[in-house]
C-alpha cells in the first residue's frame, strides 16, 4: 500500500505537469502568415524625343534633263509607229475562214465513217479467206462451249455462223448440248480456226477428236 499511494501521486504530479505545459500551447493563437508582397505596375511617361525634318532628294540637273528628253522621244516615237489600217477586222476574218475550211478537210464524221467501214470491210473479207475449209470427212473439230438448254446453245451456233463457221450441234450424255464448228481434215486446220474463232467472236475453243 505504501509503494501503490506513491506511485499515484508522482503520476497525478506528472499529468499535472504536462497538462500545464500543453494546456496553454493549445490555446494560444497561431502566429499569422506572411502577406505576400502585391505587384506593383508602375507606367513610366513617355520620353520625348526630338524630330529632324529631313529634305527631299532632288535629282541632278544632268539627269532630269535627260530623262525628260527620252519620254518625249518615247511619246512622240509611240505616236508616230501606231499603223493606220483601213480594213483592221478583214485579216482576221480570213484566217477564220482558212482555219474553218481546214478544220472541215480533217474533221470530217462522215469520210472517217467511211474509211472505218471499209477497214472492217477489208479486215472481214481477209480474215474470211484465211478461214479454213471445213470437211464433211474430217476427223477434228472445235468445241466452243457446251449448255444445259438447247436454246442458248443455238444462239451460239448462229452467232457463229453469220461470222463464216460451218457449225453444228450435239447432244451429250449428261443432258448438255455441246456446239462444234468444223469438222475439219486436220489438227492444224481445227488449231488455225480455233485461233480465228477467238478472234471474231471472242469464244475460246477445244479442239477434239470427232467420235461417231
Amino acid at each position: 500500500m505504501k509503494y501503490g499511494k506513491t506511485e499515484r501521486i508522482s503520476g497525478i504530479v506528472i499529468l499535472l505537469a504536462l497538462l500545464a505545459i500543453f494546456v496553454p500551447w493549445l490555446m494560444s493563437d497561431p502566429a499569422p502568415r506572411e502577406e505576400r508582397p502585391q505587384p506593383t505596375f508602375v507606367i513610366e511617361q513617355p520620353v520625348d524625343a526630338t524630330r529632324q525634318d529631313v529634305p527631299i532628294p532632288e535629282m541632278p540637273p544632268s539627269i532630269a534633263t535627260s530623262s525628260s528628253s527620252s519620254e518625249a522621244g518615247t511619246g512622240n516615237g509611240s505616236i508616230n509607229s501606231v499603223p493606220i489600217d483601213a480594213n483592221p477586222r478583214q485579216p482576221q476574218t480570213d484566217q477564220v475562214s482558212s482555219s474553218n475550211a481546214q478544220s472541215g478537210e480533217v474533221n470530217d464524221p462522215i469520210a472517217e465513217f467511211m474509211a472505218a467501214n471499209n477497214r472492217n470491210s477489208s479486215s472481214n473479207a481477209s480474215s474470211n479467206a484465211s478461214t479454213p475449209a471445213s470437211s464433211s470427212q474430217g476427223e477434228w473439230a472445235v468445241q466452243v462451249g457446251s449448255f444445259g438448254e438447247a436454246g442458248n446453245a443455238q444462239r451460239l451456233s448462229d452467232r457463229l455462223t453469220q461470222a463464216g463457221f460451218s457449225t453444228y450441234l450435239r447432244e451429250r450424255d449428261n443432258n448438255l448440248t455441246s456446239v462444234y464448228v468444223g469438222p475439219y481434215a486436220t489438227s492444224e486446220d481445227g488449231e488455225s480456226a480455233m485461233a480465228i474463232i477467238k478472234q471474231r467472236v471472242n469464244v475460246q475453243g477445244l479442239l477434239v477428236r470427232v467420235r461417231d
